[in-house]
Protein backbone atom coordinates (compact mmCIF):
# COMPACT_ATOMS: atom_id res chain seq x y z
CA UNK A 1 0.00 0.00 0.00
CA UNK A 2 2.77 2.34 0.21
CA UNK A 3 3.24 5.42 -1.71
CA UNK A 4 6.02 4.23 -3.90
CA UNK A 5 6.61 8.15 -5.24
CA UNK A 6 8.55 8.77 -2.18
CA UNK A 7 10.47 5.28 -2.57
CA UNK A 8 13.05 4.49 -4.40
CA UNK A 9 11.75 1.88 -7.32
CA UNK A 10 10.78 -1.79 -5.71
CA UNK A 11 12.74 -5.17 -7.26
CA UNK A 12 12.34 -4.96 -11.26
CA UNK A 13 10.58 -7.58 -12.84
CA UNK A 14 12.82 -10.71 -14.04
CA UNK A 15 11.22 -14.00 -14.77
CA UNK A 16 7.81 -14.66 -16.60
CA UNK A 17 5.54 -16.32 -14.20
CA UNK A 18 4.22 -19.56 -15.24
CA UNK A 19 1.07 -19.06 -15.44
CA UNK A 20 -0.41 -18.93 -18.94
CA UNK A 21 -0.23 -15.96 -20.69
CA UNK A 22 -4.22 -15.90 -21.65
CA UNK A 23 -6.32 -16.52 -18.86
CA UNK A 24 -9.39 -18.75 -20.41
CA UNK A 25 -12.39 -18.61 -17.50
CA UNK A 26 -14.35 -22.23 -16.62
CA UNK A 27 -17.92 -21.07 -16.50
CA UNK A 28 -18.64 -19.04 -13.84
CA UNK A 29 -20.39 -21.15 -10.10
CA UNK A 30 -24.01 -19.97 -9.49
CA UNK A 31 -24.34 -18.37 -5.69
CA UNK A 32 -25.95 -21.30 -4.49
CA UNK A 33 -26.41 -21.35 0.08
CA UNK A 34 -24.45 -24.32 1.03
CA UNK A 35 -26.30 -27.67 1.41
CA UNK A 36 -28.34 -27.64 3.93
CA UNK A 37 -27.30 -23.96 5.26
CA UNK A 38 -26.33 -25.42 8.29
CA UNK A 39 -25.98 -23.58 11.69
CA UNK A 40 -22.85 -25.24 12.89
CA UNK A 41 -19.77 -26.55 11.14
CA UNK A 42 -17.56 -29.31 12.97
CA UNK A 43 -13.96 -29.01 11.99
CA UNK A 44 -11.09 -31.01 13.48
CA UNK A 45 -8.40 -29.13 14.78
CA UNK A 46 -5.67 -29.99 12.10
CA UNK A 47 -8.47 -28.82 9.70
CA UNK A 48 -8.89 -25.68 10.75
CA UNK A 49 -5.14 -24.68 12.02
CA UNK A 50 -4.41 -25.58 8.27
CA UNK A 51 -6.93 -23.13 6.52
CA UNK A 52 -5.90 -20.49 9.73
CA UNK A 53 -1.97 -21.55 8.27
CA UNK A 54 -3.58 -21.26 4.08
CA UNK A 55 -4.47 -18.02 4.85
CA UNK A 56 -2.07 -16.13 6.48
CA UNK A 57 0.74 -18.25 4.02
CA UNK A 58 -1.53 -16.58 0.97
CA UNK A 59 -1.61 -13.27 1.92
CA UNK A 60 2.47 -13.55 2.18
CA UNK A 61 2.94 -14.81 -1.55
CA UNK A 62 0.21 -12.30 -3.02
CA UNK A 63 1.99 -9.55 -1.28
CA UNK A 64 5.33 -11.05 -2.51
CA UNK A 65 4.26 -11.25 -6.09
CA UNK A 66 2.50 -8.35 -6.83
CA UNK A 67 5.32 -6.07 -5.14
CA UNK A 68 7.00 -4.92 -7.98
CA UNK A 69 3.62 -3.84 -9.65
CA UNK A 70 2.64 -1.48 -6.87
CA UNK A 71 1.12 1.59 -8.29
CA UNK A 72 3.12 1.48 -11.46
CA UNK A 73 0.14 0.72 -13.40
CA UNK A 74 -3.06 3.60 -12.45
CA UNK A 75 -5.79 3.07 -14.14
CA UNK A 76 -4.85 1.18 -16.74
CA UNK A 77 -4.54 -3.00 -17.11
CA UNK A 78 -1.32 -4.22 -16.97
CA UNK A 79 -1.24 -6.62 -20.24
CA UNK A 80 -0.38 -10.08 -19.77
CA UNK A 81 3.13 -9.62 -21.85
CA UNK A 82 4.38 -7.74 -18.95
CA UNK A 83 6.31 -10.50 -16.82
CA UNK A 84 5.94 -11.09 -13.23
CA UNK A 85 8.78 -12.25 -11.26
CA UNK A 86 8.31 -16.04 -9.40
CA UNK A 87 10.91 -18.55 -8.56
CA UNK A 88 11.80 -20.72 -5.89
CA UNK A 89 13.81 -18.11 -3.52
CA UNK A 90 12.18 -14.77 -3.86
CA UNK A 91 10.14 -15.35 -0.90
CA UNK A 92 13.17 -15.13 1.12
CA UNK A 93 15.03 -12.29 -1.31
CA UNK A 94 12.17 -10.07 -0.72
CA UNK A 95 11.66 -10.65 2.86
CA UNK A 96 15.35 -9.59 3.23
CA UNK A 97 16.09 -6.85 0.79
CA UNK A 98 12.71 -5.13 0.84
CA UNK A 99 10.98 -5.44 4.29
CA UNK A 100 9.14 -2.47 3.52
CA UNK A 101 6.80 -3.93 1.49
CA UNK A 102 5.01 -6.16 4.26
CA UNK A 103 2.84 -3.61 5.95
CA UNK A 104 -0.20 -5.92 4.86
CA UNK A 105 1.39 -8.32 7.53
CA UNK A 106 3.34 -6.48 10.10
CA UNK A 107 0.15 -3.83 10.50
CA UNK A 108 -1.84 -6.96 10.93
CA UNK A 109 0.80 -8.23 13.39
CA UNK A 110 0.43 -5.18 15.43
CA UNK A 111 -2.46 -5.70 16.24
CA UNK A 112 -2.29 -9.54 16.79
CA UNK A 113 0.46 -8.83 19.37
CA UNK A 114 -1.35 -6.84 21.36
CA UNK A 115 -3.76 -9.21 21.43
CA UNK A 116 -1.62 -12.11 22.26
CA UNK A 117 -0.09 -9.81 25.08
CA UNK A 118 -3.25 -8.36 26.66
CA UNK A 119 -6.14 -10.82 25.31
CA UNK A 120 -9.28 -10.60 23.51
CA UNK A 121 -10.58 -7.89 25.39
CA UNK A 122 -7.75 -5.26 25.25
CA UNK A 123 -8.95 -1.53 24.74
CA UNK A 124 -8.96 0.17 21.53
CA UNK A 125 -6.30 2.24 23.21
CA UNK A 126 -3.30 -0.52 23.51
CA UNK A 127 -4.22 -0.93 19.36
CA UNK A 128 -3.56 2.79 19.06
CA UNK A 129 -0.93 2.86 20.55
CA UNK A 130 1.12 0.15 19.94
CA UNK A 131 0.74 1.00 15.92
CA UNK A 132 0.94 5.42 16.31
CA UNK A 133 4.52 4.35 18.16
CA UNK A 134 5.86 1.51 15.85
CA UNK A 135 9.25 1.98 14.54
CA UNK A 136 7.22 1.27 10.79
CA UNK A 137 6.85 4.11 7.64
CA UNK A 138 2.96 4.40 6.93
CA UNK A 139 1.17 6.14 4.45
CA UNK A 140 -2.60 7.65 3.65
CA UNK A 141 -5.15 6.95 6.60
CA UNK A 142 -2.42 5.21 8.49
CA UNK A 143 -0.31 8.01 8.41
CA UNK A 144 -2.81 10.84 9.10
CA UNK A 145 -4.42 8.50 12.40
CA UNK A 146 -1.10 8.06 14.02
CA UNK A 147 -0.54 11.84 14.13
CA UNK A 148 -3.84 11.98 15.28
CA UNK A 149 -3.55 9.46 17.98
CA UNK A 150 0.17 11.20 19.41
CA UNK A 151 -1.66 14.73 19.23
CA UNK A 152 -4.47 13.77 21.59
CA UNK A 153 -7.01 12.60 18.84
CA UNK A 154 -8.41 8.85 19.85
CA UNK A 155 -10.06 6.64 18.16
CA UNK A 156 -12.85 6.47 16.59
CA UNK A 157 -12.37 10.35 15.86
CA UNK A 158 -8.43 9.53 14.28
CA UNK A 159 -10.08 7.91 11.37
CA UNK A 160 -12.98 10.27 11.18
CA UNK A 161 -12.86 11.99 7.34
CA UNK A 162 -13.17 15.29 9.18
CA UNK A 163 -9.91 14.65 10.95
CA UNK A 164 -8.34 12.52 8.40
CA UNK A 165 -8.62 13.36 4.03
CA UNK A 166 -7.62 9.58 3.62
CA UNK A 167 -10.37 7.80 5.25
CA UNK A 168 -11.92 6.24 2.05
CA UNK A 169 -8.09 4.87 1.67
CA UNK A 170 -7.45 1.54 1.64
CA UNK A 171 -5.25 0.92 4.66
CA UNK A 172 -7.74 -1.17 6.86
CA UNK A 173 -8.84 -2.96 4.04
CA UNK A 174 -5.10 -4.92 3.96
CA UNK A 175 -5.23 -5.16 7.60
CA UNK A 176 -8.35 -6.57 8.40
CA UNK A 177 -6.94 -10.10 7.73
CA UNK A 178 -6.44 -11.34 11.39
CA UNK A 179 -10.41 -10.31 12.39
CA UNK A 180 -11.94 -12.87 9.74
CA UNK A 181 -8.71 -15.85 10.16
CA UNK A 182 -9.29 -15.22 14.57
CA UNK A 183 -12.95 -15.75 13.41
CA UNK A 184 -13.89 -18.48 11.39
CA UNK A 185 -17.47 -18.65 10.50
CA UNK A 186 -18.14 -15.71 12.97
CA UNK A 187 -18.30 -12.55 10.68
CA UNK A 188 -19.76 -10.84 12.83
CA UNK A 189 -17.63 -11.15 15.77
CA UNK A 190 -15.13 -9.96 12.85
CA UNK A 191 -16.86 -6.87 12.44
CA UNK A 192 -17.10 -6.30 16.22
CA UNK A 193 -13.45 -6.52 15.73
CA UNK A 194 -13.30 -4.09 12.79
CA UNK A 195 -15.49 -2.09 14.83
CA UNK A 196 -12.73 -1.32 17.07
CA UNK A 197 -9.69 -1.34 15.33
CA UNK A 198 -10.69 -0.45 11.61
CA UNK A 199 -11.88 3.06 12.80
CA UNK A 200 -8.26 3.90 14.44
CA UNK A 201 -7.38 4.82 10.32
CA UNK A 202 -10.75 5.04 8.72
CA UNK A 203 -14.20 5.43 8.26
CA UNK A 204 -17.13 5.36 5.40
CA UNK A 205 -16.13 2.84 2.69
CA UNK A 206 -12.53 3.21 3.66
CA UNK A 207 -13.67 1.00 7.36
CA UNK A 208 -16.06 -1.24 4.82
CA UNK A 209 -13.50 -2.38 3.07
CA UNK A 210 -12.08 -3.96 6.23
CA UNK A 211 -15.54 -5.41 7.32
CA UNK A 212 -15.76 -6.94 3.80
CA UNK A 213 -13.00 -8.55 3.73
CA UNK A 214 -12.87 -10.00 7.34
CA UNK A 215 -15.91 -11.15 6.22
CA UNK A 216 -15.11 -13.20 3.22
CA UNK A 217 -11.51 -14.61 5.72
CA UNK A 218 -14.35 -15.56 8.01
CA UNK A 219 -16.54 -17.50 5.71
CA UNK A 220 -14.04 -18.98 3.71
CA UNK A 221 -13.52 -21.59 6.25
CA UNK A 222 -17.34 -22.57 5.56
CA UNK A 223 -17.76 -22.52 1.94
CA UNK A 224 -15.51 -23.32 -1.83
CA UNK A 225 -18.58 -21.45 -3.69
CA UNK A 226 -16.60 -18.46 -4.54
CA UNK A 227 -20.04 -16.76 -6.04
CA UNK A 228 -21.53 -17.51 -3.06
CA UNK A 229 -18.88 -15.99 -0.73
CA UNK A 230 -18.69 -12.65 -2.05
CA UNK A 231 -22.43 -12.45 -1.88
CA UNK A 232 -22.91 -13.71 1.75
CA UNK A 233 -20.05 -11.54 3.01
CA UNK A 234 -21.58 -8.34 1.37
CA UNK A 235 -24.56 -8.76 3.24
CA UNK A 236 -22.48 -7.04 6.27
CA UNK A 237 -22.19 -3.70 4.78
CA UNK A 238 -25.20 -1.12 4.19
CA UNK A 239 -26.87 -1.61 1.22
CA UNK A 240 -27.32 2.26 0.82
CA UNK A 241 -23.48 2.67 0.72
CA UNK A 242 -21.17 3.35 -2.14
CA UNK A 243 -19.03 0.35 -1.33
CA UNK A 244 -22.09 -1.97 -1.14
CA UNK A 245 -23.43 -0.73 -4.38
CA UNK A 246 -19.98 -1.31 -6.06
CA UNK A 247 -19.34 -4.94 -5.36
CA UNK A 248 -22.42 -5.57 -5.86
CA UNK A 249 -21.93 -4.27 -9.85
CA UNK A 250 -18.79 -6.28 -9.68
CA UNK A 251 -21.19 -9.27 -8.84
CA UNK A 252 -23.19 -8.67 -11.52
CA UNK A 253 -20.85 -7.66 -14.43
CA UNK A 254 -19.19 -10.92 -13.45
CA UNK A 255 -22.90 -12.72 -14.20
CA UNK A 256 -22.90 -10.74 -17.53
CA UNK A 257 -19.52 -10.86 -18.61
CA UNK A 258 -18.56 -14.61 -16.85
CA UNK A 259 -15.29 -15.54 -19.26
CA UNK A 260 -13.82 -12.05 -19.37
CA UNK A 261 -12.56 -10.05 -16.59
CA UNK A 262 -11.28 -7.39 -18.30
CA UNK A 263 -14.68 -6.07 -19.03
CA UNK A 264 -16.01 -6.20 -16.10
CA UNK A 265 -12.51 -3.88 -14.64
CA UNK A 266 -13.36 -1.80 -17.31
CA UNK A 267 -16.91 -1.62 -16.47
CA UNK A 268 -15.49 -0.79 -12.74
CA UNK A 269 -12.92 2.11 -14.63
CA UNK A 270 -16.23 4.00 -15.81
CA UNK A 271 -18.42 4.27 -12.62
CA UNK A 272 -16.66 3.85 -9.72
CA UNK A 273 -13.04 5.28 -10.15
CA UNK A 274 -13.74 8.59 -9.24
CA UNK A 275 -12.08 9.73 -5.95
CA UNK A 276 -13.30 12.69 -3.50
CA UNK A 277 -11.35 12.26 -0.86
CA UNK A 278 -7.46 11.37 -1.25
CA UNK A 279 -5.60 14.26 -2.03
CA UNK A 280 -2.78 11.66 -4.13
CA UNK A 281 -5.54 10.71 -5.96
CA UNK A 282 -7.78 13.66 -7.12
CA UNK A 283 -7.42 15.04 -10.45
CA UNK A 284 -5.11 12.41 -10.81
CA UNK A 285 -5.01 8.51 -12.46
CA UNK A 286 -3.39 7.68 -8.89
CA UNK A 287 -6.34 5.78 -6.79
CA UNK A 288 -6.00 4.47 -3.24
CA UNK A 289 -9.95 4.32 -2.53
CA UNK A 290 -10.70 0.71 -0.61
CA UNK A 291 -13.97 0.44 -2.69
CA UNK A 292 -11.79 0.28 -6.03
CA UNK A 293 -9.69 -2.09 -4.75
CA UNK A 294 -11.69 -4.09 -3.22
CA UNK A 295 -13.67 -4.31 -6.53
CA UNK A 296 -9.98 -5.61 -7.90
CA UNK A 297 -9.67 -8.35 -5.30
CA UNK A 298 -13.12 -9.54 -6.03
CA UNK A 299 -12.46 -9.57 -9.67
CA UNK A 300 -8.98 -12.00 -8.89
CA UNK A 301 -11.47 -13.85 -6.36
CA UNK A 302 -14.58 -14.58 -9.14
CA UNK A 303 -12.64 -14.79 -12.20
CA UNK A 304 -9.87 -16.95 -10.95
CA UNK A 305 -12.34 -19.50 -9.69
CA UNK A 306 -10.50 -21.02 -7.29
CA UNK A 307 -7.02 -21.28 -9.71
CA UNK A 308 -4.62 -20.00 -6.88
CA UNK A 309 -2.28 -18.64 -9.86
CA UNK A 310 -5.09 -17.06 -12.15
CA UNK A 311 -6.35 -15.08 -8.74
CA UNK A 312 -3.23 -13.86 -8.03
CA UNK A 313 -2.30 -13.13 -11.52
CA UNK A 314 -5.68 -11.39 -12.39
CA UNK A 315 -6.05 -8.99 -9.21
CA UNK A 316 -2.50 -8.04 -9.75
CA UNK A 317 -2.81 -7.28 -13.84
CA UNK A 318 -5.95 -5.05 -12.47
CA UNK A 319 -3.51 -2.50 -11.29
CA UNK A 320 -3.25 0.28 -8.76
CA UNK A 321 -2.58 -1.24 -5.56
CA UNK A 322 -1.39 -4.32 -6.72
CA UNK A 323 0.41 -6.18 -4.09
CA UNK A 324 -2.34 -5.21 -1.70
CA UNK A 325 -5.13 -6.61 -3.92
CA UNK A 326 -3.47 -9.86 -4.77
CA UNK A 327 -2.19 -10.30 -0.58
CA UNK A 328 -6.02 -10.01 0.08
CA UNK A 329 -7.38 -12.88 -2.89
CA UNK A 330 -4.80 -15.41 -1.74
CA UNK A 331 -5.17 -15.28 1.55
CA UNK A 332 -8.86 -15.82 0.97
CA UNK A 333 -8.25 -18.27 -1.11
CA UNK A 334 -5.57 -19.66 0.69
CA UNK A 335 -8.35 -20.23 3.53
CA UNK A 336 -10.42 -21.56 1.34
CA UNK A 337 -8.23 -24.19 0.32
CA UNK A 338 -6.10 -24.43 3.10
CA UNK A 339 -2.02 -24.55 3.35
CA UNK A 340 -1.73 -27.94 2.21
CA UNK A 341 -3.95 -27.22 -0.78
CA UNK A 342 -1.90 -24.32 -2.36
CA UNK A 343 0.18 -25.20 -5.20
CA UNK A 344 3.54 -26.12 -4.56
CA UNK A 345 4.38 -23.86 -7.25
CA UNK A 346 3.21 -21.03 -5.13
CA UNK A 347 4.27 -22.28 -1.89
CA UNK A 348 8.28 -22.85 -3.32
CA UNK A 349 10.79 -20.99 -0.79
CA UNK A 350 7.96 -20.45 1.78
CA UNK A 351 9.70 -22.41 4.13
CA UNK A 352 12.83 -20.73 4.07
CA UNK A 353 11.07 -17.48 5.38
CA UNK A 354 8.27 -19.21 8.11
CA UNK A 355 10.57 -19.03 10.49
CA UNK A 356 11.80 -15.28 10.12
CA UNK A 357 10.12 -12.40 12.12
CA UNK A 358 8.63 -9.78 10.23
CA UNK A 359 10.51 -6.73 10.28
CA UNK A 360 9.52 -4.53 13.70
CA UNK A 361 7.68 -7.08 14.85
CA UNK A 362 8.56 -10.86 17.24
CA UNK A 363 6.13 -12.81 15.55
CA UNK A 364 7.10 -14.98 12.37
CA UNK A 365 4.97 -17.25 10.39
CA UNK A 366 4.88 -19.80 12.36
CA UNK A 367 4.55 -18.09 15.00
CA UNK A 368 1.45 -16.49 13.78
CA UNK A 369 0.07 -20.26 12.87
CA UNK A 370 0.12 -20.90 16.17
CA UNK A 371 -1.09 -17.72 18.02
CA UNK A 372 -3.85 -16.98 15.28
CA UNK A 373 -5.06 -21.00 16.18
CA UNK A 374 -4.97 -20.29 19.32
CA UNK A 375 -7.02 -17.10 19.35
CA UNK A 376 -9.63 -18.93 16.84
CA UNK A 377 -10.30 -21.59 19.29
CA UNK A 378 -10.94 -18.76 21.99
CA UNK A 379 -13.09 -17.03 19.56
CA UNK A 380 -15.19 -20.28 18.53
CA UNK A 381 -15.89 -20.75 22.77
CA UNK A 382 -16.39 -17.30 23.33
CA UNK A 383 -19.14 -17.07 20.19
CA UNK A 384 -20.93 -20.07 21.35
CA UNK A 385 -19.23 -22.96 19.68
CA UNK A 386 -17.16 -25.85 21.33
CA UNK A 387 -13.61 -27.55 21.52
CA UNK A 388 -13.70 -31.06 22.41
CA UNK A 389 -10.60 -33.08 22.13
CA UNK A 390 -9.78 -33.03 18.83
CA UNK A 391 -13.09 -31.52 17.16
CA UNK A 392 -14.72 -27.83 17.08
CA UNK A 393 -17.62 -27.36 16.52
CA UNK A 394 -18.39 -23.68 15.39
CA UNK A 395 -21.91 -21.63 15.67
CA UNK A 396 -22.02 -20.43 12.35
CA UNK A 397 -23.39 -16.58 11.96
CA UNK A 398 -25.67 -15.33 9.39
CA UNK A 399 -24.09 -11.79 8.34
CA UNK A 400 -25.50 -8.57 9.31
CA UNK A 401 -24.79 -5.37 8.38
CA UNK A 402 -22.66 -2.67 10.14
CA UNK A 403 -23.75 0.74 10.32
CA UNK A 404 -24.47 2.79 7.60
CA UNK A 405 -21.34 6.16 7.11
CA UNK A 406 -20.56 8.00 4.25
CA UNK A 407 -17.23 10.36 4.12
CA UNK A 408 -17.24 13.56 2.27
CA UNK A 409 -20.54 14.34 2.01
CA UNK A 410 -21.84 16.81 -0.39
CA UNK A 411 -18.15 17.59 -1.36
CA UNK A 412 -16.92 17.55 -4.64
CA UNK A 413 -13.09 18.58 -5.55
CA UNK A 414 -13.62 21.19 -8.44
CA UNK A 415 -10.26 22.54 -8.79
CA UNK A 416 -6.27 22.85 -7.77
CA UNK A 417 -3.73 25.35 -7.01
CA UNK A 418 -0.25 24.68 -7.53
CA UNK A 419 1.77 26.71 -4.93
CA UNK A 420 4.62 23.89 -4.91
CA UNK A 421 7.36 26.11 -3.22
CA UNK A 422 9.09 26.72 0.17
CA UNK A 423 6.88 28.20 2.56
CA UNK A 424 9.22 30.36 4.77
CA UNK A 425 7.25 32.65 5.71
CA UNK A 426 3.28 32.89 4.62
CA UNK A 427 1.31 32.03 2.26
CA UNK A 428 -2.31 32.84 1.16
CA UNK A 429 -5.26 31.72 -1.03
CA UNK A 430 -8.94 32.87 -1.69
CA UNK A 431 -11.36 30.16 -2.86
CA UNK A 432 -15.27 29.85 -3.58
CA UNK A 433 -16.28 26.62 -2.33
CA UNK A 434 -16.91 24.64 1.42
CA UNK A 435 -13.80 23.29 1.72
CA UNK A 436 -9.94 22.84 1.39
CA UNK A 437 -6.74 20.45 1.53
CA UNK A 438 -3.13 21.37 1.57
CA UNK A 439 -0.66 19.17 0.35
CA UNK A 440 2.69 19.18 1.52
CA UNK A 441 5.83 17.96 2.78
CA UNK A 442 8.09 18.38 5.75
CA UNK A 443 10.07 15.15 6.42
CA UNK A 444 12.54 13.90 3.98
CA UNK A 445 12.13 9.91 2.99
CA UNK A 446 13.88 7.86 6.05
CA UNK A 447 14.44 11.24 8.59
CA UNK A 448 14.07 11.20 11.93
CA UNK A 449 14.98 14.48 12.94
CA UNK A 450 13.77 15.73 15.88
CA UNK A 451 12.86 19.74 14.65
CA UNK A 452 8.89 20.21 14.72
CA UNK A 453 7.91 23.36 12.49
CA UNK A 454 5.01 25.39 14.04
CA UNK A 455 2.17 27.08 11.13
CA UNK A 456 -0.80 29.26 12.28
CA UNK A 457 -3.74 28.47 10.32
CA UNK A 458 -6.42 31.26 10.22
CA UNK A 459 -9.52 30.79 8.12
CA UNK A 460 -11.48 33.90 7.20
CA UNK A 461 -10.02 36.40 10.19
CA UNK A 462 -11.27 33.61 12.55
CA UNK A 463 -9.25 32.82 15.64
CA UNK A 464 -5.79 30.93 14.15
CA UNK A 465 -4.99 27.51 14.76
CA UNK A 466 -1.71 26.20 14.99
CA UNK A 467 -0.54 22.84 14.40
CA UNK A 468 2.74 20.43 14.51
CA UNK A 469 4.24 19.57 11.48
CA UNK A 470 7.30 16.79 12.75
CA UNK A 471 10.31 16.78 9.89
CA UNK A 472 10.67 13.15 11.06
CA UNK A 473 9.48 10.64 8.53
CA UNK A 474 7.79 8.32 11.13
CA UNK A 475 5.45 11.23 12.66
CA UNK A 476 4.82 13.52 9.97
CA UNK A 477 1.42 15.46 9.26
CA UNK A 478 0.70 13.59 5.91
CA UNK A 479 -1.01 16.69 4.65
CA UNK A 480 -0.27 19.97 6.17
CA UNK A 481 -3.66 21.68 6.75
CA UNK A 482 -7.47 21.41 5.04
CA UNK A 483 -10.75 22.25 6.15
CA UNK A 484 -13.74 20.90 5.47
CA UNK A 485 -17.90 21.53 5.63
CA UNK A 486 -17.12 25.69 5.55
CA UNK A 487 -19.98 27.83 4.60
CA UNK A 488 -20.37 27.78 1.02
CA UNK A 489 -19.29 31.27 -0.23
CA UNK A 490 -15.59 33.11 -0.49
CA UNK A 491 -12.98 32.08 1.73
CA UNK A 492 -9.77 33.62 2.49
CA UNK A 493 -6.78 31.21 4.18
CA UNK A 494 -3.29 32.19 5.92
CA UNK A 495 -0.37 29.54 6.60
CA UNK A 496 2.50 31.35 8.45
CA UNK A 497 5.01 29.29 9.30
CA UNK A 498 6.16 30.82 12.98
CA UNK A 499 9.21 29.01 13.45
CA UNK A 500 11.48 28.73 10.10
CA UNK A 501 14.34 26.54 9.52
CA UNK A 502 17.78 27.46 8.12
CA UNK A 503 18.36 24.19 7.46
CA UNK A 504 15.27 22.07 6.72
CA UNK A 505 12.40 23.03 4.53
CA UNK A 506 8.25 23.26 4.65
CA UNK A 507 7.47 22.82 1.39
CA UNK A 508 3.97 23.56 0.20
CA UNK A 509 2.29 20.71 -2.67
CA UNK A 510 -0.91 21.07 -4.09
CA UNK A 511 -4.06 22.99 -3.33
CA UNK A 512 -7.76 21.18 -3.58
CA UNK A 513 -10.70 22.98 -3.30
CA UNK A 514 -14.24 21.54 -2.65
CA UNK A 515 -17.38 22.88 -3.41
CA UNK A 516 -21.04 21.37 -2.78
CA UNK A 517 -21.48 20.28 -6.77
CA UNK A 518 -19.39 18.75 -9.31
CA UNK A 519 -17.91 21.01 -11.99
CA UNK A 520 -19.91 19.42 -14.61
CA UNK A 521 -23.29 19.73 -13.01
CA UNK A 522 -22.35 23.34 -12.35
CA UNK A 523 -21.09 24.60 -16.02
CA UNK A 524 -24.59 22.77 -17.27
CA UNK A 525 -26.50 25.45 -15.09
Amino acid sequence: MKNRFLQAASLACGLACTAPATLAQAPAKKAAKPPGAAKTLTLTKAALQNKIKGGWAGQTIGVTYGGPMEFKYNGTLIQEYQPIVWYDGYLKKTMTDDQGLYDDIYMDLTFVEVLEKEGLDAPVSSFAKAYANAGYYLWHANQAARYNILHGIAPPQSGHWLNNPHADCIDYQIEADFAGLMSPGMPNAASAISDKIGHIMNSGDGYYGGVYVGALYTLAFTTDNIPYLVEEALKTIPRQSKYHQCISDVIRWHKQYPNDWKQTWFEVQKKWTSDLGCPDGVFKPYNIDATVNSAYVVIGLLYGGGDFGKTLNISTRCGQDADCNPSSAAGILGTILGYDKIPAYWKQGLADVEAMDFKYTTTSLNKVYAVGFKHALEMVRRNGGKVEGEQVTIKLQEPTPVRLEENFTGHFPVTRLNPNKALKDEYSFDFEGIGFVVTGQTAKWASESPYVFKMQVTIDNQAPETVDLPTAFTTRRYDLAWKYQLPKGKHTVRLKLLNPSPELECKLGEVFIYSDKPVAEVALK
